[in-house]
């Protein structure tokens, strides 16, 4: 099934749902709502699955990296950060 996003009425309940119920970072409760794999993130970022795990239990992302994930799940940065 394919999500329509749309990102200016800011972030889907679901995502911040699970943030908060499941004490996900934004970065995997995005690519979780997205229906992607770890896999398939690390492979449109250009690193290895385990460094974007890494990145997903990351509290707080750099700037580049926060924006080359929003790329890679075709978000806007701001997205990531709440």
């Amino acid at each position: 099934m394919n999500k329509t996003i749309d990102i200016e009425s800011g972030v889907p309940s679901d995502v911040v749902n699970m943030v908060f119920d499941n004490y996900y970072s934004p970065a995997q409760a995005w690519r979780e709502y997205l229906n992607l794999s770890q896999v398939e993130v690390a492979n449109r970022i250009g690193i290895s699955q385990s460094a974007y795990s890494q990145y997903e239990k990351s509290q707080k992302l750099r700037k580049t990296t926060r924006i080359k994930i929003a790329e890679a799940l075709h978000i806007k940065p701001e997205l990531l950060d709440f």
